[in-house]
């Protein structure tokens, strides 16, 4: 199936590991979609060629394992690989193929190339491997192999990494960026919200809400355990994680994993991120995106999420049912939701059955009041004593830093079409 191979890295793989190359496990393939990007492949590819692990010491390029998957391109995008990778000592092998037109979109592109990450970690007997994978366009920190790594030595099933703009978001009209302040603000005390309220164990504070594939890592285990990547035209990454999420997988949002991905407004994938950008430009008063709800909102969602888990931890979801009078479910909801046995799965049909969920989305106008309340709250809260680790509402988080003032970082959020923070 592969059309290309370069480098002596699957060599280094099959053999026993010692010194530096131990210190890089689990076995890893980054995975990397790619159409018509000759002009950012390279960038992407150097900087996958400069990692270091977690002493600051160099890894060899040849131990990085790279699929590249060159889908429907008309420039020199696979020619580019190939040489790139012999020339940087990366271990790369490029697929190209022609999807047809029904077809021919992200999700299906990221599907690919990650089954032929998973294929290869089969071929070199690294059933316990995890897969990661990037964007074409996209430049991984120095440091992304190895916290991602590490993050899966901890047990994650899943890794998130924080995702920021390059140097063409400054070029984003500043009322996006004034915004973003408001959603940053907000977002950040939802997150402190839902920290005291219902905590996970496996994703620690501090930590991010950003779903994104230019920084996706997930075990092979728990890729194959869920039915792999969803082919969706869009939204791929957060379909993977939304079925993770209802198997009760452990997904960690590691803000040490850093990405700098194009801030460009004219993309290659329809509905993608660079269109996203293009139309809250256009239209600064559009709603904001669905996990900034009002606090009451918010709060009832974390609080209720908070209990149920506990009471399904404590395998007594089905042992007391006032919950469901008071969410006004109906006993064949109830029926379903007890027959699950992820907490992920039960919450899931909670979530979409009951009308105390349902959301109800904000104005940017809207959000200096809900900021109030929020902050009288919390403080409340804190005063309380009240302390706990956090389980944000995952969505994708693109940050944007605004051209007057470098240190200020708001986010865009592809699923929902708003500014919000990392």
């Amino acid at each position: 199936m592969f059309d290309d191979r370069s480098g002596p890295g699957a060599a280094l793989f099959s053999a026993p590991l010692s010194g530096l190359a131990s210190r890089i496990r689990p076995g890893f393939v980054v995975a990397v979609p790619v159409k018509d990007e000759e002009e950012r492949l390279p960038a992407c590819l150097r900087a996958l060629a400069q990692q270091r692990d977690q002493l600051g010491q160099p890894i060899p390029p040849t131990l990085v394992r790279i699929v590249v998957f060159a889908n429907n391109c008309s420039d020199r995008s696979a020619s580019l690989a190939r040489k790139l990778g012999g020339g940087l000592s990366l271990d790369v092998r490029v697929v190209e193929a022609r999807l047809p037109p029904a077809v021919a979109h992200a999700g299906s592109a990221r599907r690919a190339v990650m089954d032929l990450a998973e294929a290869w970690l089969v071929e070199a007997g690294e059933k316990d491997g995890v897969i990661l994978t990037t964007d074409a366009d996209s430049q991984v920190a120095p440091n992304w192999i190895a916290e991602n790594l590490a993050a899966f030595a901890d047990g994650a099933e899943a890794v998130l990494g924080r995702i920021d703009l390059d140097e063409e978001g400054a070029f984003l009209p500043e009322a996006l960026h004034r915004r973003g302040g408001l959603e940053d603000t907000y977002e950040r005390l939802l997150a402190e919200l839902s920290w005291l309220l219902d905590p996970l164990d496996h994703n620690p504070w501090p930590h991010h809400a950003t779903i994104s594939g230019a920084s996706l890592g997930v075990t092979r285990a728990a890729y194959c355990r869920v039915g792999r990547l969803p082919r969706v035209p869009l939204g791929e990454d957060k379909a993977l994680i939304g079925l993770l999420s209802r198997q009760d997988a452990r997904i960690r949002y590691c803000s040490t994993a850093h990405v700098i991905t194009s801030g460009r407004t004219h993309g290659r994938a329809p509905g993608g991120v660079a269109d996203t950008l293009a139309l809250r430009s256009r239209e600064p008063d559009a709603l904001c995106d669905d996990a900034l709800e009002p606090f009451r909102a918010a709060s009832a969602r974390a609080s209720w999420r908070g209990r149920l888990r506990r009471l399904h931890a404590a395998g007594r979801l089905a042992l007391d049912q006032d919950w469901a009078a008071e969410l006004e479910l109906s006993a064949c909801d109830v029926n379903e939701v007890i027959k699950e046995a992820p907490f992920g799965a039960a919450w899931n049909i909670i979530e979409d059955r009951s009308s105390l969920f349902a959301r109800h989305l904000l104005r940017p106008a809207e959000l200096p009041e809900q900021i109030a309340i929020a902050r009288r709250s919390l403080s409340l809260r804190r005063e309380g004593g009240s302390s706990a680790q956090q389980d944000v509402q995952t969505k994708l988080s693109i940050s944007i830093r605004p051209p007057d003032d470098a240190d200020r970082s708001h986010s865009f959020d592809e699923e929902s079409d708003g500014l919000v923070p990392t």
